[in-house]
């Protein structure tokens, strides 16, 4: 083995062992009682939006940017809804089909989406949540219309080898664990996907899709495919949240949602895979750090938003390679490996 493979083993080693400790961490915050039942309320928010924000980058790392993301949290949650209340099915089924009804609907109108470019394709995405919205609000008794659903069956009560007998309805705790899970299993699935052939086959088409298309790649079917793994994991996230909470609104899904997912996505950081697990963090908390100014958290969120827009173009996740310039300037020219190397080579 050589000396350069023994460093990437090491790298790689502690690498798994920060996520080994991260996931103990997360696995023991329940018991720390550090805010209660709303802390644990947070962290579910929390892990929903994660899940929802990952989904839409994956859409973002092909090239497209959609605006309308939430409408299919929306199809997900109304689906699951509609079949554990109308048909009697048990959520721990109409979850996941409320996840593939989403990515069905995907891919039927992505045919038409993912011909579209730049903001053509944003509009349209608006304009299709925008619909969705409308169409739920029209539902009547079907749909509940303008007042939603209530009184959603939640998870039950299910018996699992070594653990016992676990109760959804007597503690947010199972909710918890449960999104973590959700949670954990996306965010695994989704970095394994932009790994791997077709991640790379996304970003050759962000890049160029003329020269993607010259060399073999489909820039429609990938195009399709990002836009069916996103919707189907923005689905998961939805369909899981109106279980939790008992409650479904259209509201909830309308285009300020699908904006506030946007502001997630870009605020952590587009280019980095931790990006919306550091958005949806950072600008969850700010709320809860500034409850005494509630008001004015909107004006808090702006100006970060600015800060990030004009300072930190990549987002938070990109903090240190945007500050890199600063720390050149702040330690001098010899503080920068390469251009000093250019000024050595310069003068030879």
């Amino acid at each position: 083995m050589s000396e350069k493979q023994g460093k990437m083993g090491v790298k790689t080693s502690k690498r798994y062992v920060a996520y080994a400790i991260l996931i103990a961490f997360l696995l023991l915050l329940p018991w720390l009682s550090l805010g209660g039942a709303y802390f644990i309320h947070v962290c579910i928010l929390i892990f929903t939006y994660v899940i929802a924000t990952s989904s839409l980058r994956t859409i973002f790392v092909s090239g497209q940017a959609s605006i309308g993301h939430a409408a299919f949290m929306g199809i997900g949650a109304y689906t699951s809804a509609l079949l554990s209340t109308k048909l009697g099915w048990t959520p721990w089924v109409t979850i996941l089909l409320g996840a593939i009804t989403a990515m069905v609907v995907a891919v039927l109108s992505g045919y038409l989406f993912s011909r579209l470019r730049a903001i053509y394709f944003s509009m349209v995405t608006a304009f299709f949540g925008v619909a969705f919205e409308a169409l739920m609000r029209s539902g009547g008794e079907f749909t509940g219309g303008k007042a939603g659903m209530v009184a959603l069956p939640g998870m039950g009560v299910i018996d699992l080898p070594g653990l016992g007998e676990i109760n959804f309805a007597t503690s947010k705790i199972p909710y918890y664990y449960l999104l973590l899970f959700l949670t954990l299993f996306t965010l695994i699935v989704l970095y394994r996907i932009e790994r791997s052939r077709s991640g790379m086959n996304w970003m050759a088409i962000a890049q160029s899709p003329l020269v993607a298309s010259s060399i073999g790649i489909s820039e429609t079917k990938f195009r399709i495919l990002a836009f069916a793994v996103g919707c189907f994991f923005g689905g998961l996230a939805g369909s899981v949240y109106p279980h939790y909470s008992s409650v479904l609104s259209p509201g909830s899904f309308s285009l300020m949602p699908s904006i506030n997912l946007v502001i997630f996505l870009l605020f952590g950081g587009t280019r980095f895979f931790a990006g919306p697990v550091i958005g949806v963090i950072v600008l969850m908390a700010i709320p809860e750090v500034f409850r005494s100014l509630k008001q004015y958290a909107p004006y808090i969120v702006g100006g970060i938003m600015l800060l990030v827009t004009f300072w930190m173009p990549q987002g938070l996740a990109g903090l240190f390679e945007s500050a890199k310039p600063w720390i050149f300037k702040m330690f001098g020219k010899g503080a920068n490996p390469v251009r000093k190397e250019f000024s050595n080579g310069m003068r030879k």
